[in-house]
């Protein structure tokens, strides 16, 4: 079964003063599945909210109950100000059996596809607990990185909600891990370290053991012989401290870590710094932001960091419709054959 409703204006814009046209939500339900579409329309609007202020979609039934979607779109708490939070709630005063869901989240593509790198699935929840009927992400996606991706079409951007409901409730719910939470209190603690670094001026406490079991570089030079009269002090060279202090965040969270100014610089030296310890994920996780600071200003130069560290999803999934879009006079051939001939990408260069 297939429906579509639009959400009530004053649902969304009572908190925002004129706010934005309606969000359209369509929902499409198969057996104990739900498939959730929201759309919001005057994005821009919606920031007039205050953090911790959430705008609501339009009520949906799935398995016998009633959801709606809260949207923040300036975060809900001071930690996560800088991002766009989505949750989903049980709309159900009284809740008298368990009702178990697993939820997976997703930015839409302008085709209504999910975006793999903003795709995110919850653990199996119950929803029926006191005071804990909702669920949802609250680092959902960057305003930023929306605000420069291409899923921001015309101030406007969707996502999808996929709620799969369980017939079957076990004798208890197994919350979801927190351990990128203990080894980041682990890392801030100090408490346990073995090794020190020296970075650009600063000294960064760490745990042999955790580096090494992140990293094959890090494993290497921490647990060769030590030679006689050595500390364990260790010096890196051409490498920015913050860079290395986010670089020590995601080995022991394994997220994101938070980026402050000049984000297209710190990124770069992040993927640098990615590439020489052998973290992958990171390298990966970088290349991805990248492709949000592609320009006419700034192409050349990460044609050339994707060349050099062999970024080749960076080069193969952007740059292509990046340089395609030339349609170069004669003062500009030479520039886009050089870009065409650094990505090793087959293009039309007479039109």
């Amino acid at each position: 079964m297939t429906t579509t409703t639009t959400a009530a204006a004053a649902a969304l814009t009572s908190s925002v003063g004129d706010g934005p046209p309606p969000s359209r939500s369509t929902t499409t339900i198969t057996a104990g599945r739900t498939y959730h579409i929201l759309k919001i329309e005057g994005y821009s609007s919606t920031l007039k909210a205050g953090r911790g202020q959430a705008l609501r979609s339009s009520p949906f039934s799935a398995g016998g109950r009633t959801w709606y979607i809260s949207y923040y779109p300036n975060g809900g708490r001071e930690t996560n100000k800088h991002c766009i939070s989505f949750f989903i709630h049980l709309d159900d005063d009284t809740v008298n059996d368990d009702v178990m869901a697993q939820v997976t989240f997703s930015l839409l593509d302008r085709h209504r596809n999910p975006v793999r790198s903003h795709t995110v699935t919850t653990t199996l929840y119950n929803f029926s607990v006191a005071s804990s009927n909702a669920l949802g992400f609250e680092n959902f996606i960057r305003r930023d990185d929306l605000q420069r991706s291409e899923y921001l079409n015309d101030d406007c951007f969707a996502i999808a909600v996929r709620l799969v409901i369980t017939e079957e409730s076990p004798s208890f719910t197994v919350p979801p891990s927190n351990m990128h939470m203990d080894y980041g209190d682990l890392l801030s603690s100090k408490e346990g370290t073995d090794v020190e670094f020296v970075v650009g001026g600063e000294t960064f406490a760490a745990h042999r053991l955790v580096l090494a079991a992140r990293s094959p570089v890090f494993k290497a030079e921490l647990f060769k012989p030590m030679e006689e009269g050595t500390t364990d002090v260790i010096k890196i060279d051409n490498m920015d401290a913050q860079v290395f202090k986010a670089l020590l965040v995601f080995i022991y969270t394994d997220t994101w870590p938070e980026i402050g100014q000049d984000e297209t610089t710190m990124v770069q030296q992040l993927l640098v710094a990615a590439n020489k310890y052998s973290l992958s994920r990171l390298k990966i996780m970088c290349e991805d932001k990248l492709c949000s600071y592609i320009d006419t200003s700034s192409v050349v130069t990460m044609l050339m960091l994707a060349d050099k560290y062999q970024c080749h999803g960076l080069k193969k999934s952007n740059f292509l419709p990046f340089v395609s879009k030339f349609q170069p006079r004669e003062h500009q051939k030479t520039l886009a054959k050089t870009l065409v001939t650094i990505a090793k990408l087959p293009m039309d260069l007479n039109t």
